[in-house]
């Protein structure tokens, strides 16, 4: 069990550390609205990881046929709803600082609506949209070969790994978020990340599909 254990380590992390669109909204949105929010939508993203590494060991190569006809169209779509939150995420940031006090450093009233359980959806959401999590998991523990997670105990042990370190690392980035939505809480410095994040991610989304 000890391997299956270091291989979902390894697989989770192997997942969840190149920061694509949804790492760098996960950090802006955090900067934003604060720590637990940052933690719901970090869970959030981790619990894809987990949901794609259970279907992986469960058979996920048999998905993989499947599932190549409708990648693009998938691609597509997580690339709109990426640049849709980026756009928003710009225009509230533009609206709060123009209706917002110099002595107001709140900063999230924007934001409010985003509770921690909407961040948890929202990001599970966005995030299950990739399907090639699927097919990097699947891929992995067929490159295993006997090695890989083959009872029942291994396969639990697997998953729960990946999800464990897809957590962590995604806990990680929030707290860089939250670090640095204390650092910035004028108005002024939240509207100039809030638009570089923007850009960013709109960026990385159009990058999906490019």
């Amino acid at each position: 069990m000890s391997g299956a254990v270091v291989a979902g380590l390894l697989a989770g992390y192997g997942i969840a550390i190149p920061v694509g669109a949804v790492g760098a909204y996960l950090v802006a949105v955090t900067a934003r609205t604060g720590w637990r929010t940052g933690v719901g939508a970090a869970l959030g993203v981790a619990t894809a990881d987990g949901v794609y590494a259970l279907v992986a060991v469960l058979g996920g190569s048999a998905l993989v046929p499947p599932l190549a006809p409708v990648m693009t169209p998938l691609r597509w779509v997580s690339a709109v709803v990426l640049v849709g939150l980026a756009a928003r995420a710009a225009r509230s940031a533009v609206r709060e600082y123009r209706a917002r006090s110099q002595a107001t450093r709140d900063g999230g009233a924007t934001e409010r609506p985003l509770s921690p359980l909407r961040a948890y959806v929202t990001f599970l959401g966005i995030t299950i949209l990739n399907p090639m999590t699927v097919i990097y998991f699947a891929a992995l523990i067929l490159a295993t070969g006997p090695a890989g997670p083959a009872t029942p105990v291994d396969r639990t042990a697997f998953v729960l790994a990946a999800l464990a370190a897809s957590a962590s690392w995604q806990l990680f980035l929030a707290s860089g978020g939250a670090l640095l939505g204390r650092g910035l809480t004028g108005p002024r410095g939240r509207l100039g990340t809030a638009l570089v994040s923007s850009a960013l991610i709109a960026g990385l989304a159009v990058h999906l599909v490019s």
